[in-house]
């Protein structure tokens, strides 16, 4: 990506693509989204170096415990399914893979997704292609 590439293909297949696994899209998922979020570049000004804080903490002081390292530091990963707990407390929270919490991820999503409705205007635009494929197929009223 970094590179020049501007596609990213495959989210979710496995068996070179004969087979769609919906816990491995949502993981390809979160990797895509953190490799497009690499691609807007670093922003660097005032703010995000911390200017301020770096005058009021000072030389050979604790930037780690300072409010604003707290407030930042999940502004570059945001991942819902890669864990970085350590292995104890990642235990404790019932030691489950990436793969097990994408699945659980996934299961949720198609039991709770409400898509949007088309609008009128999508939708006859729609229904203007499958009529066209249709006559131009020959479809009889009757499979209609």
């Amino acid at each position: 990506m970094l590179a020049g590439a501007n596609i990213i293909y495959g989210l979710g297949m496995l068996e070179m693509g004969m087979t769609i696994s919906y816990s491995q899209l949502l993981m390809d998922a979160e990797m895509a989204e953190m490799m497009l979020f690499s691609m807007d570049g670093i922003v660097v000004n005032d703010e995000t170096l911390s200017v301020e804080v770096i005058r009021e903490v000072g030389p050979r002081s604790d930037f780690l415990s300072h409010m604003n390292t707290y407030e930042n530091m999940h502004i570059q990963s945001k991942p819902k399914l890669i864990d970085r707990l350590t292995r104890d407390r990642w235990n404790e929270a019932g030691g489950l893979d990436m793969e097990a919490r994408a699945l659980a991820a996934a299961k949720e999503l198609l039991a709770t997704w409400k898509p949007e409705p088309l609008s009128d205007e999508a939708r006859a635009r729609v229904r203007a292609v499958v009529n066209a494929a249709e006559r131009d197929y020959g479809v009889p009223e009757s499979e209609k």
